[in-house]
């Protein structure tokens, strides 16, 4: 018995705007992911275009507004840092000036608690035979995260540092 292969459903513009209206209504959307959406059901570019155009002025769709609740929530649910938040913006397509204005409203110190918190428990799981190479393995991991590496490097030597289970290490 052969498997059935699903094949691909295509839509109309007109229930493309009604299915993305639905989608919109239930969960925040920006234009990538409306038009990834409508490339997938076969929707033409021109026709896109369209759709969207009617999405933006109905508010269903707004990117300034996705950035910003993208940004509040994968900083503080995820402890994702700025480099990651902003690249994952970018692969979907957002403005560089959208992207840059949701990074500003971040509040550093926070972020800087988060990591802090994120280092300090990976420590607890972390395995090193040196100091140096628990160093390394947390240094990776807060880049990982997107933090900057003179904020990853700085929070690791004070870890390390003020761990008793490790004595700092010296060249």
């Amino acid at each position: 018995m052969e498997p059935k292969i699903k094949e691909k459903r295509t839509k109309t513009p007109e229930q493309a705007l009604a299915a993305l209206m639905r989608l919109c209504a239930r969960a925040e959307k920006c234009t990538g992911d409306a038009r990834r959406l409508m490339t997938g059901w076969g929707v033409g570019p021109a026709a896109q275009e369209a759709v969207l155009k009617k999405l933006i002025g109905q508010r269903f769709i707004d990117d300034e507004r996705y950035a910003t609740a993208f940004v509040r929530e994968k900083s503080s649910l995820n402890g994702w840092g700025p480099y990651k938040i902003r690249v994952a913006l970018q692969r979907k397509r957002i403005d560089r000036e959208i992207v840059d204005r949701a990074l500003a409203s971040l509040d550093r110190e926070a972020g800087a608690e988060r990591l802090h918190s994120l280092l300090q428990r990976k420590l607890r799981t972390a395995k090193g035979a040196t100091p140096y190479e628990l160093r390394t393995k947390l240094i990776r991991y807060g880049l990982s995260l997107g933090y900057a590496y003179e904020a990853v490097a700085d929070r690791v030597a004070q870890l390390i540092q003020d761990d008793d289970a490790c004595e700092p290490f010296f060249d």
